[in-house]
């Protein structure tokens, strides 16, 4: 009884929580240049209106909808807000912060952000430039700042991301080595796959059954580990090669297909893989499945590397640290996943609670993807 009061509760927080899941987590978008012989930086930052108007209340008239009169109303509180959540130093002397030109509009994969054009006006810039960012940190810990750094006299971009375990870094004056560039979108990727939820449960749901076999029309518990494994295996493999492709193809801009398509897609691909495992129809399949939809998951690996930016001058390194990345954030999840379900394999629990009422809690909670994504509600 004790398994199925948790897992009742896990299906009720699952319902909770699926409109938040809908769409990608909270992130802003900041490009940060330096020029040679100046000790200015030119700041354009994007912020989600739907972030703005949760701290600011930007929507006046309630009606859900944030007009542009309603943003240009509260521009002065944006701009006040935006400058007292990043700090921006060199040489122990802290910069500060002017206008550049007005605030403006811009479309986002996932919606409208406010623009600003800032600059930082700092003392001069020696070794670094330190920064810290805090933007909406204390009323979503997972809101993130993704960073496009130029420093002084190179084009080079240097990534960065800003999250509450990483809120304080220094910015390089000196044009990173291929090392860095791969480390960084390593740590990108990893994070990625972590923290999309739409991409997990797909990757889940199809290699929940991995531990059973289907005889009769019913699941019953696989009699070995390697069987299991070798399962697994084949679904990664897949799903890996196959997103690796697209990512490759969408990044170096080969292939391109319009945001709404893709995540409407990979929502139906949750839904389509958790439905399966109720009548298990590609039993011995999987890995195509996870082969056909593993390809569109690649176009949306790519919007998250495009929103991160990707160095021209490394761009090769940029994208195999990237999948590298992915692959890595992967295997800890899969490293976790089986010994867990091989152990609970011949359970009640696992084939009725986890795989047959999760597998229908996560076609539930895709579904509901899949219509907030098509009709962009």
């Amino acid at each position: 009884m004790k398994h199925w009061r948790r897992l009742l509760l896990l299906m009720a927080l699952l319902m909770l929580q699926a409109p938040a899941w809908a769409h990608k987590p909270s992130d802003s978008y900041l490009t940060l240049r330096a020029a040679t012989g100046s000790s200015d930086i030119a700041v354009r930052w994007d912020i989600a209106l739907r972030d703005l108007d949760y701290v600011l209340q930007l929507d006046r008239d309630s009606n859900g909808e944030i007009s542009w009169g309603e943003v240009r109303q509260r521009s002065n509180d944006i701009t006040r807000l935006a400058t007292s959540r990043l700090a921006l130093s060199s040489a122990d002397q802290p910069c500060a912060w002017a206008t550049a030109s007005p605030l403006m509009l811009d479309k986002h994969s996932d919606g409208t952000y406010a623009v600003l054009s800032l600059t930082a006006q700092c003392t001069r810039l020696s070794g670094a430039l330190d920064a810290r960012y805090s933007l909406l940190f204390d009323v979503d810990p997972s809101h993130r700042g993704l960073v496009q750094w130029i420093a002084p006299g190179n084009e080079k971009v240097q990534a960065l991301i800003f999250g509450t375990e990483s809120a304080g870094q220094a910015l390089a004056l000196q044009p990173p080595g291929a090392w860095q560039t791969l480390r960084q979108y390593m740590v990108d990727g990893v994070w990625h796959i972590w923290i999309g939820y739409d991409h997990i449960l797909f990757l889940l749901a199809l290699l929940l059954p991995a531990v059973l076999v289907r005889r009769n029309g019913q699941w019953e518990a696989a009699p070995h580990l390697a069987g299991a494994v070798k399962e697994v295996l084949k679904v990664v493999t897949a799903f890996t090669l196959a997103h690796s492709i697209t990512l490759s193809l969408a990044a170096l801009e080969v292939i391109s297909l319009p945001s709404r398509v893709v995540e409407s897609a990979i929502a139906a691909s949750v839904v389509v893989a958790a439905l399966n495992n109720l009548r298990g129809t590609f039993d011995a399949r999987r890995w195509v499945m996870a082969f056909a939809f593993g390809l569109i998951h690649g176009f949306g690996f790519a919007s998250v590397l495009a929103d991160l930016g990707l160095p021209q001058d490394a761009l090769v390194l940029a994208l195999v640290g990237f999948n590298v990345g992915v692959e890595l954030g992967q295997l800890a999840i899969v490293a976790v996943f089986l010994p867990v379900a091989f152990s609970l394999r011949a359970t009640g629990f696992y084939r009725v609670g986890v795989l047959k009422l999760g597998s229908l809690l996560v076609a539930l909670l895709a579904a509901w993807w899949l219509v907030q994504r098509m009709f962009d509600l």
